[in-house]
C-alpha cells in the first residue's frame, strides 16, 4: 500500500517535473581536450553532427586549417591518411546540410562551433567540416567593418560581447552557427597557434583522437 500510495504522489507530480536533454561533444585532440555543446535550436546540425559522432567518423582526422585570433578548422575525412603538404578542405560526404542560421540567437563569439561551407548561394553547410571560433576582442572600428563585409547589422547585445570576449563578427549571417564551448579554449588557441604552412595547414599535424557525443538530461520542478 505504501508504494502504491508514493507512486501515485509522484505521477501527480510528473506535470510539474520538467526535462531538456542536451548534447555534450568530448573532443579529444593531440593537443588536449575540448568540451562542446551543441544547441536545440539548430536541429539539423545537431543531428548529422551526433549521427557522424556515433559512427566515429571524426576519429583521426586532422585541423586542417588553422588562423590565430580566428578560428581552428576540421572535419575533412580526406585528412585522415594527408601527407605532408597535401592539399586538404576539399573533402566531404556527397550531401549539405540546410542553412540554420539565427545571427540574433547564435552567432561568432568566442567559442562558438559553426559549420564550414562552400560558395553556395543557399549558404548550405558542409556534410562534415567544423570549425571553433578563436576570435580577438573586436572594437566599434573592426565591428563597423565586419558589418560592412558581411551586409548584417550587429545587435547591440552581441557588440558588446564581441568587446568583451572577442570573436569573428563578420562571419555572422553567412554560417550556420550550431554549438559552443563549454571548456578548453586554451587547447583551441594553442592549435590555432602552431606553425603552419602557406595554407594555413599547420607544420605538424594536429589530430582528433577520438570524438563522442553523450547526452546530458536537465530536470527542474516549477
Amino acid at each position: 500500500m505504501l508504494a502504491r500510495k508514493l507512486l501515485l504522489i509522484l505521477l501527480g507530480c510528473l506535470p510539474l517535473l520538467g526535462f531538456a536533454q542536451k548534447y555534450r561533444v568530448n573532443i579529444q585532440t593531440t593537443k588536449g581536450k575540448i568540451q562542446l555543446e551543441l544547441y536545440d535550436g539548430t536541429p539539423k546540425h545537431r543531428d548529422n553532427f551526433v549521427h557522424l559522432a556515433k559512427n566515429h567518423f571524426y576519429d583521426g582526422v586532422l585541423f586542417h586549417r588553422v588562423i590565430p585570433q580566428f578560428m581552428v578548422q576540421a572535419g575533412d575525412p580526406d585528412s585522415k591518411n594527408a601527407k605532408r603538404g597535401d592539399s586538404l578542405g576539399d573533402g566531404d560526404l556527397p550531401y549539405t546540410v540546410p542553412a540554420e542560421i539565427m545571427p540574433e540567437r547564435y552567432y561568432h563569439k568566442r567559442g562558438a562551433l559553426g559549420a564550414a561551407r562552400d560558395d553556395n548561394p543557399a549558404k548550405a553547410s558542409s556534410a562534415t567540416q567544423f570549425y571553433v571560433v578563436t576570435g580577438k576582442i573586436q572594437t566599434d572600428s573592426s565591428l563597423e567593418k565586419a558589418e560592412k563585409r558581411s551586409g548584417y547589422h550587429i545587435l547591440d547585445a552581441r557588440k558588446t560581447t564581441y568587446k568583451h570576449i572577442g570573436g569573428a563578427p563578420h562571419l555572422d549571417n553567412n554560417y550556420t552557427v550550431f554549438g559552443e564551448v563549454l571548456s578548453g579554449m586554451s587547447i583551441a588557441d594553442s592549435i590555432a597557434a602552431v606553425p603552419r604552412d602557406k595554407k594555413d595547414r599547420p607544420m605538424d599535424d594536429i589530430r582528433i583522437v577520438r570524438l563522442r557525443v553523450k547526452r546530458k538530461f536537465l530536470f527542474w520542478w516549477w
